[in-house]
């Protein structure tokens, strides 16, 4: 079985129409929209080809309206670009944001997946490091052989005892200084940590063309073209 692993998506629907695998599951761990400018697509996308999905903290903030405010950072990004990701979704797109679960278990090839966007403990906000003995603690009662995790914007795979920790790292928006969309393929117990190359003009030319402040289109295009923290983050 192959198993395509894919987490903050983050509305850049040309680096996720960049992903060109071919799979037979499709897990999504989480953060559909704010920041990028293409939130509906993305929304649909996960809603027809992700056979599991779970939602994360922004997917939550879009579907509750809830306020961000941030005078720098990605608070900043979040609450400049929420109106317009509630603005582009209609009603039911909204509605598939707010009805993901916070976890889900599945069993697939006899493994058992437990999909989270952060951590078990704190399923939306807790960030989870690439560190053994934080993800020691975290799973002393979690009965999964495989976590699939998001949230960091970082790709790692982490083995913890008999257990496996898997963060594709992000699809829309990487952190890691590689402005490529990042993800994963599983096949059985072997994993792929994988990156491609999308038109980072046409996703910065959406922005351009986009409402958004003349100030907030050259952070968010400053950050995919270096792949994460630049000066204003």
């Amino acid at each position: 079985m192959r198993i395509l692993l894919l987490a903050d998506i983050h509305a850049n629907w040309p680096a996720l129409q960049a992903i060109r695998e071919e799979y037979d599951v499709c897990l999504f761990v989480g953060d559909l929209v704010d920041y990028g400018v293409d939130p509906a697509p993305c929304v649909d996308w996960v809603r027809q080809h992700a056979t599991h999905s779970v939602r994360g903290n922004h997917d939550h903030g879009v579907a509750q309206d809830v306020e961000v405010e941030g005078k720098n950072g990605y608070k900043y990004l979040t609450g400049e670009t929420r109106p317009l990701s509630r603005e582009r979704l209609n009603p039911e797109q909204i509605r598939f944001l707010s009805r993901l679960p916070l976890t889900k278990m599945v069993t697939l090839n006899k493994l058992r997946f437990l999909l989270v966007h952060a951590t078990p403990r704190d399923p939306l906000d807790e960030y989870a490091p690439n560190d053994l003995q934080f993800w020691e603690r975290r799973l002393e009662k979690v009965d999964a052989d495989v976590i699939c995790v998001g949230h960091t914007h970082h790709q790692y795979v982490l083995e913890v005892g008999e257990k496996l920790v898997i963060n594709p790292g992000s699809v829309g928006q990487p952190r890691d200084g590689d402005p490529r969309a990042a993800y994963a393929i599983l096949e059985d117990t072997k994993v792929d940590l994988k990156r491609v190359s999308y038109p980072i003009d046409e996703t910065a030319r959406a922005v351009n063309e986009s409402s958004l402040t003349a100030q907030v289109k050259r952070h968010l295009i400053e950050i995919y073209q270096k792949g994460g923290v630049t000066r204003s983050s």
